[in-house]
């Protein structure tokens, strides 16, 4: 789950891509308990690729979601300013739908604006796709603290 430093176009290439990233990320998810293994790849606006995945903890509260993860090593990686323009989620089954939950909503909203785009697995494994403003319309941010 190396960060990929070419530069990805934000074509359907490079989002066929963002998605096979996902999904590959997936397969080093840690969930031993729901065994609904989830893999992400945040692209940042620079088109640099970073993935993450979910990791289970017995104690579930604890565990980490693929989103968080990914956008977690982006911040580890490259540094607090980075900004995301597009975000895959994938999971190891393909017929089941997978979005992110509302907690990683609101830690994409915190790197990305409005029109970053999100991709996922809709009923029956078809390809979805929306914005970060359809799923968090009224998202909490630092303009909320003013």
């Amino acid at each position: 789950m190396n960060a990929t430093h070419e530069t990805v176009q934000r074509d359907e290439a490079g989002i066929r891509l963002l998605r096979e990233q996902a999904a590959q990320a997936a397969h080093h998810s840690y969930a031993p308990y729901s065994r609904y293994h989830v893999g992400a790849a945040v692209l940042l606006e620079d088109g640099r690729i970073v993935t993450g995945c979910n990791v289970e903890n017995v104690s579930y509260r604890l565990s980490v979601c693929a989103e968080q993860a990914a956008i977690a090593r982006a911040v580890s990686e490259f540094g607090a300013h980075i900004r995301i323009v597009a975000v895959a989620v994938a999971n190891s089954d393909s017929d089941l739908a997978c979005q992110p939950c509302g907690a990683c909503r609101q830690t994409i909203a915190e790197f990305a604006d409005a029109s970053c785009r999100i991709f996922y697995p809709s009923d029956g494994g078809k390809p979805g796709e929306c914005t970060l403003a359809d799923l968090l319309p009224a998202s909490f941010s630092q303009e909320s603290l003013h």
